[in-house]
């Protein structure tokens, strides 16, 4: 009995081995669970490669892995899939947000510096722990993020991961798969288009040099 059960699953198995993403998709939206099984199956390890390559904790990765698959799950049950045929880019692309919106919610107060190593805050005003300079940090942080939000996507990844996530730009370029370089070129942007954004919006940063 139990020799027949494993054949009949290693018999499921091999059907769906030869099928396409984007049918196993169609063929899981119509109700076919074991068709994401086998999406699991198959990009499981570098979905998981890509989450712990930047919050570099394995148990978080595995948090975080789970919350990507709950998400694609969601998406592809309510009829908002839509990638035609590049189901791996798109979860990965799932995966990576989470990931970084992991490093954007945990750390509420990182230490931003401008593209001339200026602190994108002036922490000498919050030197003092009371509840009014504490209103204040919370507020300017809060002005601080959206205005990070609104950068444009590959800067802004590159931002969070640095000041948020902490991460080298050797490890950020793994992690976005473009050479050190290009990571430098990105982050260089996004300061300077914050610095604007912070001038337009007449957010006062410190104006004292800190050691790069």
């Amino acid at each position: 009995m139990k020799h027949n059960s494993a054949f009949t699953k290693q018999k499921s198995q091999t059907r769906f081995n030869a099928i396409q993403d984007s049918d196993l998709v169609v063929l899981y939206k119509d109700g076919e669970e074991k068709a994401f099984e086998e999406l699991v199956r198959r990009h499981k390890a570098k979905i998981f490669t890509t989450i712990l390559l930047i919050v570099k904790e394995h148990e978080l990765a595995e948090d975080l892995l789970q919350d990507t698959f709950v998400k694609a799950v969601k998406t592809i049950k309510s009829g908002r899939y839509n990638e035609q045929g590049k189901f791996l880019p798109w979860i990965i692309r799932i995966a990576h947000n989470l990931a970084i919106d992991y490093f954007r919610h945990e750390r509420r107060y990182p230490n931003v510096l401008l593209e001339d190593n200026m602190n994108a805050l002036n922490t000498l005003n919050f030197s003092e722990d009371s509840a009014e300079t504490a209103q204040i940090k919370k507020e300017t942080y809060s002005k601080l993020r959206i205005l990070i939000q609104q950068l444009p996507d590959k800067q802004r990844e590159v931002l969070i991961m640095r000041h948020y996530g902490e991460m080298s730009f050797q490890e950020i370029a793994e992690a976005t798969q473009v050479s050190v370089n290009t990571a430098l070129g990105r982050m260089r942007y996004a300061l300077i288009n914050l610095r604007k954004q912070m001038q337009k919006y007449n957010i006062e940063y410190d104006n004292h040099n800190y050691p790069g």
